[in-house]
């Protein structure tokens, strides 16, 4: 079970940033495509559920919160 629900967050989080990273290079903003990228790549290297939830939800806010 822990290994399924781990794909299929790491699909929801790289889909949405993927949203970002697109967002991002279009508007040339800094935050949006740094976090696009993260939220791409850092599910690789997470092993528990909560601390990919966590992790996940703190990155999705971050440009809500940062403006450059």
């Amino acid at each position: 079970m822990d290994s399924s629900s781990i794909m299929i967050w790491s699909v929801l989080f790289g889909g949405i940033g993927i949203g970002y990273f697109i967002y991002g290079k279009k508007q040339k903003a800094v935050v949006p495509f740094l976090v696009g990228l993260t939220l791409c790549i850092y599910p690789y290297f997470m092993t528990s559920v909560t601390m990919l939830l966590i992790v996940g939800v703190i990155l999705i806010a971050i440009p809500y919160f940062i403006k450059l």
